[in-house]
């Protein structure tokens, strides 16, 4: 009886462990959740912010340079302002499927974490 209690310890033992062990690793991904979503808000709404303050500027900026060369050259300054702005368009077409293309980073902690337990594991570790 003493050898089947023992074995019934180690594996209650095992599976406290083990339970402990995933619950961190849940409480990882959650923190890791809570910030990316922090800094995915902070993120659109700072862009949405500079792309907006940016556009009227540029706007008025245009209608000022346009209106103080209305009488000699207001064709010009409407193309010159109508291809900068199809150029800044076209850069901000390029950034952002570029940063599309990008890998996330959303969990690569955890799953580092969840790698390193596999291996000590195998390895018969039992250090955490």
């Amino acid at each position: 009886m003493t050898q089947s209690s023992g074995l019934f310890s180690s594996l209650c033992g095992f599976a406290t462990t083990g339970v402990a062990l995933v619950r961190t690793r849940l409480e990882l991904l959650r923190v890791e959740a809570q910030e990316e979503v922090g800094r995915l808000s902070g993120l659109v709404l700072w862009g949405v912010a500079a792309v907006l303050l940016g556009v009227i500027g540029l706007a008025f900026l245009a209608v000022f340079i346009t209106v103080l060369l209305w009488d000699s050259q207001r064709l010009l300054a409407l193309g010159i302002f109508s291809a900068l702005f199809l150029v800044a368009a076209a850069v901000a077409g390029f950034m952002a499927v570029r940063l599309a293309r990008q890998p996330s980073q959303l969990f690569a902690a955890s799953l580092a974490e969840l790698r390193h337990d596999e291996s000590a594991l195998k390895s018969g570790d039992s250090q955490p």
